[in-house]
């Protein structure tokens, strides 16, 4: 871990003679989100056997695997090397859900991070978990846009900035973190949101007061607003940021942009989310700070990379608890759920009136009308009597979050026509919903399916307006275009991708209902004869 500077040691400390030429490597990761041990191709936890027929990807084991690998092999090279987090390492699994940012914080201290962002899910439990978080580790956590003088847990323990040496050389990292965390995690009402862009223009120009003239943004924002951060922003080098999950990469065919994102003359990275990438970006900077390359890419944590066995160990130890969560009750079911896939992929099923009822539940008071979940998504039924997590998990293991957005009713008709397109192949798009109910002609042509659709209006149900706007909540699958759901997707719905996990949503509304859960349909899908 490299040398953290004082606002007065970056004063004190003689820039000496400079070199014509100065490469720094920035290693990095983003929006881990708890998965701490390895996942499969859905980015939920892998099983050990398919851990054994090479079929899974990161796991923090893999990630300090390749960190240490890339860092060792650079260093020995003479090269500068930094490590960096752009934020959300809480929730997402059950490591979190039982550790509560505990063991992050031992695997980013084993690992040797240089400096984190706060991300949103930083604050899911409030500014304690945080503040527990910062007590436990030796770098930097840091989030300039956030007013912390009103929060006792926090101020003094989250910098705005921080400068570390490396190779004689000052290197600035700034950071903002979303202005809409108010509305997606819980950071109390003591966190005061600045503006992204003005706060980060005044810590740059704080650090070049000083002397600091190579300056990277650590963000937490998501990669539309880093593209505007680079443009706005003068005195930055450099973006690394997270939050939206966004794959950048040049040999990749599902990456949504090269890597690096060039705004300008600076560059842009992520590297997409849950410990399946690791990004690694090199600038190299003249005598006076200005960056004259950028080079980098993308690298994919598959079987290939062996998982550190130290890691490996603690990791399975950490487990042990985890079987004892699953083993949970979390209610009781007064009969059988019905979750076949032959039924869910094919007409109303009562897994799907249960799963879809809970999400309706937990963001009606958001605005929310309509809720939506692909048929593919539930992948088992549950037996009459003791519902344990582990059977919730069974039935919703893609650790989906929820994603709520607003459509168009004449959206809302398409994806409707989507869902029951593929039917006669037991397709995975299917809709179950609540808020809603339709009508569908199986015999009719592709496109023109879909005979009614009625939405639910206090205690009767209307026509659906196909020009008003409604407000929907999906699993973040969907909601980014899965299984057929385009028009879902697109950054113009005003749309939150990454609340609570499904499967905790439905347990939580199982628990909270009291007695014996009883199933049911009531025709909320109707098939024409």
């Amino acid at each position: 871990m490299h040398r953290i500077l004082t606002s007065a040691a970056v004063l004190a400390l003689s820039s000496g003679i400079a070199s014509a030429e100065y490469s720094l490597h920035i290693i990095h990761i983003n929006d881990l989100h708890s998965r701490i041990e390895s996942i499969n191709r859905f980015d939920s936890t892998c099983s050990a056997e398919d851990e054994g027929e090479g079929k899974c990807f990161g796991g923090v084991a893999r990630v300090a695997t390749k960190i240490n690998e890339l860092r060792d092999q650079l260093t020995a090279d003479g090269q500068n090397v930094i490590v960096l987090d752009a934020g959300d390492q809480f929730q997402g699994s059950l490591m979190y859900s039982t550790y509560k940012g505990e063991v992050e914080a031992e695997f980013m201290e084993k690992i040797g991070f240089d400096a984190m962002a706060v991300g949103n899910h930083e604050f899911d439990d409030g500014p304690i978990k945080l503040r527990e978080f910062t007590d436990r580790v030796s770098f930097p956590v840091i989030s300039g846009n956030l007013d912390l003088s009103a929060e006792e847990l926090l101020k003094d323990h989250v910098m705005d900035h921080v400068v570390l040496e490396v190779g004689g050389e000052r290197i600035g990292i700034v950071s903002a973190l979303a202005v809409d965390t108010v509305e997606t995690s819980s950071p109390g009402p003591n966190v005061i949101f600045q503006n992204e862009i003005e706060a980060l223009q005044q810590d740059v120009s704080e650090l070049e007061a000083a002397g600091v003239n190579k300056i990277i943004a650590l963000t937490h924002v998501g990669l539309p607003k880093d593209m505007a951060i680079a443009e706005a922003v003068s005195g930055l080098d450099a973006v690394v940021g997270g939050h939206s999950h966004t794959l950048l990469g040049n040999d990749n065919e599902d990456a949504s942009a090269p890597y690096p994102v060039m705004v300008g003359d600076v560059p842009v990275v992520q590297a997409y989310a849950y410990s399946k990438y690791v990004g690694h970006l090199e600038l190299t900077f003249d005598d006076a700070g200005n960056v004259t390359a950028a080079t980098g890419n993308t690298i994919v944590l598959d079987a290939s990379i062996e998982p550190d066995a130290e890691i490996v160990a603690r990791v399975s130890e950490l487990a042990g608890p985890i079987e004892e969560l699953k083993a949970q009750r979390v209610s009781d079911a007064a009969s059988p759920i019905e979750g076949d896939r032959s039924v869910c992929r094919a007409m109303e099923c009562e897994m799907g009136n249960l799963v879809t009822d809970a999400m309706l539940a937990r963001v009606a008071d958001q605005g929310i009308q309509i809720a939506f979940q692909n048929g593919g998504g539930l992948r088992a039924s549950i037996d009459e009597g003791e519902i344990t997590m582990g059977e919730v998990l069974t039935v919703l293991p893609f650790q989906n979050t929820l994603s709520t957005f607003q459509a168009t009713g004449q959206m809302l008709i398409d994806a409707l026509e989507n869902g029951v397109s593929k039917y006669d192949e037991g397709a995975g798009r299917f809709p179950q919903v609540a808020g809603m109910t339709f009508t569908w002609d199986p015999s009719a042509e592709a496109g023109s399916r879909i005979t009614e659709v009625m939405v639910v209006d206090g205690d009767t149900s209307v026509p659906i307006d196909p020009a008003a706007t409604y407000g929907v909540v999906t699993n973040n699958y969907v909601r980014n275009g899965g299984d057929g759901y385009a028009m879902f997707a697109g950054d113009d719905k005003n749309a939150y991708d990454f609340g609570p996990d499904l499967a905790d949503v439905v347990a939580e509304y199982l628990a909270e209902a009291g007695g014996a859960y009883e199933p049911f349909t009531e025709g909320r899908i109707k098939q024409v004869e």
